[in-house]
């Protein structure tokens, strides 16, 4: 491992990945420090979510080639469960709620295999809509309630690495900013994440760092506020 790779808290070494024969993520590389949030942005079917699919170590596309390190920690040699045990927890586009349990079954669900993260009170404290709904069959809540439960459902495990597919998808604007009050919570715990948003300005303007995907190649990485700045760039690659 190089002198970067040590140093780096969280890094992705020119990652390959097939669905099938399809070659999806093609040489993928970026860095993140601990405690900052990154956009992962692009146009539909650029290569976003199987970045972060690839990253989580699921079935999914498969990694044929590349290096993932957290914390000088080799993630790509892991299976998902082992990855999850690390400290990885992917909030996928669908939320993947458990139907017939109630929202606190979720939490405690979630909490079965070690190792464990919040107390389930300390969720409550900082989800309080959540303890409203405590005893509520969870998919009978609404979209960003169920998005709540699955951020707090992620943090009910040991979590070093938040991963969030579409966040923001199908929500509110009211309920977009619920959800970005509790993603700065999160960063001020020292959580890394990383997230893949439609929505790209509420992602940038939440974000320290931004990576554009297109065509399965990072085709810029910095700052979030070099994006916002920059016209030319966001109406190339992000169509705004």
């Amino acid at each position: 491992m190089s002198t970067t790779e040590q140093q780096a808290y969280f890094s992705v070494k020119d990652i390959h990945a097939y669905y099938g024969d399809s070659y999806i993520v093609q040489g993928v590389s970026f860095d993140v420090k601990e405690g900052e949030i990154m956009a992962l942005l692009g146009r539909n079917g650029a290569g976003k979510t199987s970045t972060l699919r690839t990253i989580a170590r699921v079935d999914d596309p498969v990694l044929t080639h590349g290096e993932i390190y957290l914390n000088g920690q080799a993630i790509h040699e892991l299976k998902a469960y082992q990855a999850a045990r690390a400290g990885f927890q992917l909030v996928p586009e669908d939320r993947r709620i458990i139907g017939g349990l109630t929202v606190e079954e979720n939490l405690q669900l979630a909490q079965v295999a070690e190792p464990k993260g919040w107390e389930i009170e300390r969720i409550y404290e900082h989800f309080p809509r959540l303890a409203e709904r405590r005893k509520q069959d969870a998919v009978t809540m609404s979209g960003g309630e169920q998005q709540m439960l699955a951020v707090a459902r992620a943090l009910a495990r040991d979590i070093k690495m938040l991963l969030l597919d579409e966040p923001y998808e199908g929500l509110a604007p009211v309920i977009v900013q619920e959800i970005e009050k509790i993603l700065m919570q999160v960063k001020e715990l020292g959580i890394t994440t990383i997230i893949v948003e439609q929505n790209a300005v509420a992602a940038l303007n939440l974000a320290d760092k931004a990576v554009i995907i297109d065509m399965g190649q990072v085709a810029f990485s910095g700052t979030a506020q070099d994006v916002l700045d920059n016209q030319e760039l966001r109406h190339e690659y992000l169509a705004i």
